[in-house]
């Protein structure tokens, strides 16, 4: 049963999880995505078990556990002398009691065809490529969507899941440009065989070093492992697309651990982007019309909770909307109600996070002292409020 259709701007992971969350509710929905296909940029995604739940809702746990890795730890190594600072054991016995579900890492596009794969699967869903949402007309009963090719398409409602720049929060929330961090990532893959036997381990690793971190991790069945290398810097590009300068990396992690530069030295070739998010904010609903994911708090990658943000949106939107019975005005601000001081939560923790894997000097000092004395136990404690994850009918948990 459908009251009409939704439409959807943005074929990402928030699109595509909000497409296939409201088809299973049986609503019809139609997905316009601006490129000219559904491809998603090659980096990995830790996935937090508060997402599994949602993939346990979605029918996806299955195909997520084909493809992704569940490591053995969460570790954190001082990127100048090599010392372990902190490791938090995952997915034991221990850590399943407390949360219920595993802590893994994905290759973001295996994710992305997971949900592509099921979305499709339903004839709920309709999708349109090569169409750039960039306006939308709410008259009280119906939305348009109106696209920079001048097409106009029609739909009972507006799901915005068109990112960071999203030009429909222009409109509706209008808060300008994004907040520059003055970090930047390079990412990159490499296959397993190249990565050093001393290092190739099924755990999520992070050097912490003075204005700089990086990050590996092993994807797509353990075939592939994932690169981050995040500096300070000025340069300010956007989108997910640039090259990187091998040079500007190597003097930024000149003098780090060797392990460090050994992982450098294996890549080549990096894609860079700048690190932005936004202030958060209560509202990001008008009408008919509503954000979803990045568009609506878009966040530092730091607590890892970019993507499984998005994919709880989908769900508790869906839920929402089948509470209210197609009453999208009174949905949509309960979703949102349901889902800014959890989000606006993790958009402020993720800031945090990101001062504490660059500390240097005293403060470096401080932070390794104190992580280095916390155990398993008060880790699990710390981020109870975000791995139990939410209900999807009722209140929501924050």
């Amino acid at each position: 049963m459908s009251d009409g259709k939704i439409l959807i701007s943005g074929g990402g992971i928030g699109g595509f999880a909000a497409a296939l969350a409201l088809s299973q509710k049986g609503r019809a929905v139609h997905l316009i995505e601006q490129a000219p296909d559904y491809s998603e940029v090659g980096a990995g995604i830790q996935i937090g078990p508060n997402v599994f739940k949602m993939f346990e809702v979605l029918g996806l746990t299955d195909a997520i556990m084909d493809v992704a890795v569940i490591p053995d730890a969460l570790v954190m190594m001082d990127g100048l002398n090599g010392q372990q600072i902190t490791r938090i054991p995952l997915n034991n016995e221990e850590f399943y009691s407390r949360f219920k579900y595993p802590y893994g890492v994905i290759y973001r596009p295996d994710l992305h065809n997971a949900l592509i794969e099921a979305a499709k699967a339903s004839p709920l869903v309709e999708l349109t490529v090569n169409q750039k949402v960039v306006d939308f007309e709410d008259d009280g009963s119906k939305v348009r969507a109106i696209c920079e090719s001048g097409k106009i398409f029609e739909g009972d409602a507006l799901i915005a899941a068109d990112g960071l720049w999203s030009k429909i929060r222009a409109k509706i929330v209008g808060d300008g440009k994004p907040r520059v961090s003055g970090h930047i990532a390079y990412r990159a893959v490499l296959p397993t065989p190249e990565v050093p036997e001393h290092l190739r381990k099924k755990e999520v690793i992070l050097w912490a070093g003075p204005k700089t971190h990086l990050v590996h991790y092993p994807l797509h069945r353990g075939e592939i492992f994932n690169l981050v290398a995040v500096f300070h810097s000025d340069r300010y590009e956007e989108g997910w697309d640039v090259f990187g300068d091998t040079e500007e990396l190597k003097q930024r992690f000149a003098g780090e651990h060797e392990n460090v530069q050994i992982m450098l030295d294996k890549i080549d070739t990096w894609k860079m982007w700048v690190l932005c998010d936004r202030e958060p904010v209560r509202n990001w609903t008008k009408g008919r019309v509503t954000l979803l994911g990045d568009a609506a708090h878009p966040m530092l990658q730091y607590l890892a909770q970019g993507a499984c943000m998005a994919i709880e949106d989908a769900v508790c939107l869906a839920d929402r909307l089948d509470t209210h019975k197609g009453d999208y005005g009174t949905a949509f601000i309960d979703y949102q109600n349901s889902r800014y001081l959890r989000t606006g939560r993790v958009q402020l923790t993720a800031r945090v996070y990101g001062d504490f894997y660059h500390a240097a000097g005293v403060t470096g000092e401080l932070r390794t002292k104190m992580l280095s004395q916390r155990t398993p136990q008060q880790a699990y404690d710390g981020m109870r409020w975000l791995y139990e994850g939410i209900e999807v009918t009722g209140a929501q948990k924050m």
